[in-house]
């Protein structure tokens, strides 16, 4: 007889990463026509949700602009009126993440 333990390839729930919020004001553009301000109130590795000013578009691709990182596509997985989640085609590493968090972290500071 063989026994074999099973571990999921995801851990409970369907978060591949931790998220931390935050409330960093940047922009968005859609099909490159028109840009948008947003803000990202949490992040992940792979994501954010944001909250925007107009509504947008489940599967759309877009273009988050992170602050001193530059621009990110990402795709709309869910929206609902004006928040919205997003996953970036190309995940952020360790050190992006953690420089976003900083930043986020001075803004609020200086206030």
């Amino acid at each position: 007889m063989l026994a074999a333990e099973i571990e999921p390839a995801f851990p409970a729930g369907r978060r591949r990463s931790p998220r931390a919020p935050t409330a960093i004001d940047t922009d968005l553009e859609r099909d490159g026509l028109d840009r948008a301000l947003c803000r990202i109130v949490d992040l992940s590795l792979h994501g954010a949700r944001l909250q925007t000013y107009q509504p947008l578009t489940r599967g759309a691709t877009m273009w988050l602009t992170l602050p001193q990182l530059g621009t990110r596509a990402a795709t709309i997985v869910w929206s609902s009126d004006f928040l919205a989640g997003c996953q970036f085609f190309e995940r952020l590493t360790d050190g992006e993440f953690e420089k976003l968090l900083d930043l986020d972290a001075t803004l609020r500071r200086d206030w």
